[in-house]
Parts: structure tokens; C-alpha cells; sequence
């Protein structure tokens, strides 16, 4: 990244600045990146339990296959799912309360007797089902700022942190050779005027 500067005193000022920033947030944001790493660890080793017990779950009842295609499926429906967001380092993620069903009445004496059982098991894997969505896209969340922090500590590392210590080493060493050559000047010009001074007191 070619860092525009001027080679005078306030842009030095500037650059300092601007570095100081840059070296002051580099720790934050390294701190954030590794927070965010873990948190996207713990999410998705949350999300690959809930899909080991809801395959467990649904292999748990496979027995039951035939059945199922006897079962009312407008017995039971998911009418509401209940999120509330909350912040991790900095991230608004999902996070689930509550799955809401409508369950229709069904005539206890008519339908088979295993229905009962059948809507349990239904929600069960409903809820399995939601919690793993939910913690899937919590993943993906945390995921994609981990990466965006990822890339603004390399971004602070890698190029502005070093450009700007290269412009300033730049303002500096421009500034101390005017200073030499304006002192190397100043030099010429006094033996000069000694030079002359010694010529017009010899006459």
C-alpha cells in the first residue's frame, strides 16, 4: 500500500500518528481474532452434537418407517421460532429460546396408539433440527468476522504498520540531509565571508 505524504514536519506529525494508532489496536484486534477463533470452534462443535443426536435420534426410530406413512402429517406444525441475539466479541448471533408448535387434537380412540409417542419423537427432532440451524448460521457469523479481523491484522501487520515506519524513516532521513546540506551551506558561505574578510584586511 503506497502510503501519500509530504516530506515537512506535520506530515511526519501525521504518520506518527496514524502508526501510533495502528500499534496501539494491533493487540485488540489479535485479541479479538484469537476470541472469535474459539468461538467458532465452540459453535461448530455445538452444531456437529445437535446433528449427532438428531441422526441418532432419527436412526433411534428408523424401526418406525413403515408407520410414519400412516401418520397425519397436519397433526403438528412449527408455528414460531423464538430468537433473541446476543454479542459475541463484538458479533450479533442467534441465539434460540424457544420452538413454538401448533398441534391439532386428534381422537385418542380412533388413532393408532402410537401416535402419542409419534408427536413426541416429531418434536424432539424439530427441536434437534432447529438448534443445529441455529448453531450452524452462528458459525457461519462468527466465521465470516474471524476472517474480516483475520485480514485487518494482516492488513495492520503486513502493510500499513510497515509503510508507515518506511515514510517516516523516509521524512527523516530527507530532513536530516536538508539539515546537513543547509549546515554544509551555511559552512561554504562563512569561510567565504572569512576568505573575504582576511582578503580586505591584507589590502
Amino acid at each position: 500500500m503506497a502510503i501519500k505524504f509530504q516530506y515537512n514536519k506535520t506530515s511526519l506529525n501525521e504518520l506518527g500518528k496514524q502508526l501510533k494508532m495502528r500499534q496501539n489496536a494491533l493487540p485488540t484486534i489479535k485479541s479479538k481474532e484469537s476470541a472469535l477463533r474459539s468461538e467458532v470452534k465452540r459453535a461448530k462443535d455445538s452444531a456437529a452434537g445437535y446433528r449427532r443426536k438428531l441422526d441418532a435420534l432419527v436412526a433411534e426410530y428408523d424401526y418406525m418407517a413403515a408407520l410414519w406413512g400412516e401418520f397425519d402429517c397436519t397433526l403438528l406444525r412449527v408455528t414460531d421460532v423464538v430468537l433473541t441475539m446476543h454479542k459475541i466479541a463484538g458479533v450479533r448471533i442467534p441465539q434460540l429460546q424457544d420452538v413454538i408448535f401448533d398441534e391439532k387434537p386428534y381422537d385418542l380412540f380412533s388413532s393408532p396408539s402410537w401416535y402419542d409417542e409419534g408427536m413426541d419423537v416429531l418434536k424432539r427432532i424439530a427441536r434437534l433440527g432447529i438448534e443445529y440451524e441455529v448453531y450452524d448460521r452462528q458459525m457461519e457469523l462468527l466465521d465470516y468476522a474471524r476472517r474480516k479481523t483475520t485480514q485487518k491484522v494482516n492488513l495492520y501487520e503486513k502493510v500499513q504498520i510497515p509503510g508507515y515506519e518506511d515514510a517516516i524513516r523516509k521524512i527523516k532521513r530527507f530532513m536530516e540531509d536538508e539539515e546537513n546540506l543547509s549546515k554544509s551551506s551555511q559552512k561554504i558561505v562563512k569561510t567565504r565571508q572569512q576568505a573575504a574578510a582576511r582578503e580586505g584586511s591584507a589590502i
